[in-house]
């Protein structure tokens, strides 16, 4: 699913056991890291990864907006930790397609099943709602649809034209699923011209099928590829990952390297979280220092923003990460 706000496209836990991947990388794996000091064997989570409790009357009217509407957030599916802050500031990242992914992945809580049918009053009810709340940047993800023969791409396309039409001075961002690689479906939807195209890689290539189950390592950079290609003048890439599942620091370097090769523009970096006692267990809690350092090295490498930290999602301060890499 590309609603993952970890990250991306969702995918089922392969029959290699999650005990496996703990013996892979419990400790840090470099002088830098050992340097850093996070803890490698995590138990309790660290303060720097609490969360104010969401509330308050303007989370309240965001809440029942997306009910009255009918709408999904992935704020809502993927467990942020972040919907308090970000609904008391009247923002919401808006989930198209359902509520129910076709893949399963490791470290994503949005529910796998088989969805039922297509909802094509969404594209205007996800436009009714960017007014309402008068928003400058709005982000649009999905789940994964491997059922539908498009993937999913016309609703994407019609839901970035409804904006569009509705509020022609919003900046649109998608974080779309990998469509299974299929060209057509890719072009259809930058066709519809956003701003932002985000496809999350997630995780190293290593740790990829156990992490991001029918989905492939190659498969996203050439995504992101065809997406710098495609994409409209002045279209920026995006794409992100987690930490905490068992990369090392040197694998982390090389993602870097990766998507600044694939053309990417925008990096977010934030630390993967357990939804529940069924998905991948958290191997490691990263230090905030260890994020900036992160988040230097994505500079280095000529990223034009790079958003790093404990509690940052795909989408976290998105009308700002959008801001410094040149959109709006």
């Amino acid at each position: 699913m590309a609603a993952g706000e970890n990250g991306s496209t969702c995918g089922a836990v392969t029959s290699v056991a999650l005990s496996e991947i703990g013996e892979m990388s419990t400790a840090p794996h470099t002088a830098r890291e050992r340097a850093l000091g996070a803890p490698s064997l995590p138990g309790r989570r660290p303060p720097w990864l609490r969360a104010p409790l969401p509330g308050g009357p303007q989370y309240a009217r965001v809440k029942g907006l997306m009910r009255g509407l009918e709408l999904h957030t992935v704020c809502e599916e993927a467990h942020c930790p972040n919907i308090g802050e970000c609904w008391a500031n009247g923002t919401a990242t808006f989930m198209i397609l359902g509520r129910v992914c076709t893949r399963a992945c490791g470290f994503c809580a949005v529910a796998t099943g088989r969805p039922v049918g297509v909802d094509l009053e969404e594209p205007s009810r996800v436009a009714d709602a960017v007014s309402y709340l008068g928003l400058r940047h709005v982000v649009v993800t999905s789940v994964a649809r491997d059922d539908l023969p498009d993937g999913g791409s016309a609703i994407f396309a019609a839901t970035i034209s409804a904006i569009r039409f509705r509020c022609p001075e919003t900046t649109v961002e998608v974080l779309i699923p990998d469509l299974q690689g299929q060209a057509e479906h890719l072009q259809r939807i930058l066709k519809a011209g956003p701003d932002i195209c985000n496809h999350n890689i997630e995780t190293c290539r290593r740790l990829t099928p156990r992490v991001r189950a029918r989905a492939r390592y190659d498969r996203t950079l050439e995504l992101l590829r065809r997406a710098r290609s495609w994409g409209t003048a002045g279209m920026r890439t995006k794409s992100g990952f987690m930490v905490g599942l068992g990369e090392s620091w040197v694998e982390c370097l090389q993602m870097m390297d990766d998507l600044r090769g694939a053309g990417v523009d925008i990096l977010t970096v934030g630390q993967y979280l357990r939804p529940s006692p069924q998905h991948l267990p958290v191997l490691r809690y990263y230090a905030p220092e260890e994020f900036a350092a992160l988040r230097a090295e994505a500079l280095v490498r000529g990223f034009r923003h790079c958003e790093a930290g404990p509690l940052v999602r795909s989408s976290y301060h998105a009308h700002e990460q959008a801001g410094r890499a040149g959109i709006g």
